[in-house]
């Protein structure tokens, strides 16, 4: 009887560490300034701690602040390890397009709040949500796990590329070289999650005033060394008012749309470069570019 119970508790506690370190291996942090961001599955979540107790009146004053009436539902969680109220709201960011958000505001080990935001577009994962919600409260994400501010290379999908000194984070995983170009990745935990974030992608930028798509076709490329199929996008601004195009002085945009499984990571990634970058006329990309893809 005691090997059988041996047996059940190794495997149980097997198969808890592979479920963790699954989603460890698709996560992002960043620590700015106390407020963590991290990148998973195509969410932007974010964790910060209110000095608030967690209590009617404390909750009360951290739900104001989030926008969250009296009129929302609110559910406790059962999976999450800590007291918690549990909140979704959608709202329409295009024609087609829906962006949900889910907060947990969870009591943290000092008897506080802590509010754990999940934003995305397209289909949730909410047991994806709760495993992550309890490895942050509990003090769980590794420190390699997080990126430096300042970066001269980035992990991508499992592969060091060096930047250099000109490029910065203008959001987690998501890279801005000046007249280098921009790219933007997420991890999945499926390939079909991976498709659906660069659509959702897609289609928000056909939705944006201030400019319009031009042409829109299928290439092949080399993505990471990997034969595959990209959208190539080209939008301009010619005529238009638009504080993006204003910032860089360019007139087009040209976006590669990527889904692929690479080093058996299910990567999104959407690249792209302005007219007036520094633009090979050999590849036809930008330097930041052809770090990732090759055109056939």
């Amino acid at each position: 009887m005691k090997k059988i119970l041996l047996t059940f508790f190794i495997l149980f506690f097997t198969i808890c560490f592979s479920q963790e370190n699954d989603i460890l291996g698709r996560l992002s942090s960043l620590n700015n300034n106390g407020k963590i961001w991290y990148n998973i599955d195509g969410y932007s979540v974010t964790s910060e701690d209110f000095n608030n107790v967690y209590d009617e009146k404390g909750l009360k004053k951290v739900l104001k602040k989030h926008q969250i009436s009296d009129s929302d539902i609110k559910t406790k969680d059962e999976q999450i390890t800590r007291n918690n109220l549990f909140v979704s709201k959608q709202q329409k960011i295009s024609e087609n397009n829906f962006q949900t958000n889910n907060y947990y505001f969870v009591e943290n080990n000092n008897k506080k709040i802590t509010v754990i935001w999940f934003i995305k577009t397209g289909k949730t994962d909410k047991d994806t949500e709760k495993k992550l919600v309890n490895l942050i409260i509990e003090n769980k994400i590794p420190a390699e796990n997080f990126v430096p501010m300042k970066i001269n290379s980035i992990n991508f999908a499992g592969r060091n590329i060096e930047l250099g000194n000109n490029c910065y984070w203008t959001f987690l995983n998501t890279v801005q070289c000046p007249y280098l170009g921009e790219m933007n990745w997420s991890i999945h935990k499926t390939l079909e999650d991976a498709k659906e974030a660069i659509e959702n992608q897609l289609n928000i930028t056909k939705s944006q005033k201030g400019g319009k798509v031009i042409s829109e076709e299928m290439v092949n490329v080399e993505f990471e060394s990997v034969e595959t199929r990209a959208k190539k996008v080209v939008y301009d601004f010619t005529g238009m008012t638009s504080a993006l195009a204003g910032i860089s002085g360019g007139k087009s945009l040209t976006i590669y749309y990527v889904a692929e499984n690479v080093r058996n990571r299910n990567v999104s990634c959407v690249m792209s470069f302005w007219n007036n970058d520094q633009i090979n006329p050999e590849t036809k990309l930008s330097p930041l570019l052809e770090k990732l893809m090759k055109l056939k």
